[in-house]
């Protein structure tokens, strides 16, 4: 089939990079990729994949708690607050990308 279409998308370039690096690794390129998605979208009829949100475990999602259980977690995150048992979010963001590559 003749390629002649052109797509501009806007993008996050971290993403893209992130991206390019794992297709890369898989020799295929972006463009490559981005065919092979489309084709699949006409091939089931929508998006290939499933789109649902992430389930939060129930001990930590708290529309699945009873309201004692949730104050008994903002009270343990007070009292570790207090003792000086926490870490700043940006550096433990920064070391959870770091150890989940």
């Amino acid at each position: 089939m003749e390629k002649s279409a052109t797509l501009n998308l806007r993008i996050n370039p971290t993403l893209k990079s992130e991206a390019e690096t794992v297709l890369s690794r898989l020799g295929i390129p972006m463009s490559t990729a981005v065919d092979m998605f489309l084709n699949q979208v006409v091939l089931v009829g929508g998006i290939p994949f499933s789109v649902t949100l992430p389930k939060a475990p129930a001990d930590i999602d708290a529309s699945q708690m009873t309201d004692a259980a949730l104050h008994a977690k903002l009270q343990k995150g007070y009292d570790d607050y207090r003792a000086g048992r926490t870490e700043n979010a940006a550096e433990a963001f920064k070391k959870f990308r770091e150890t989940h590559r």
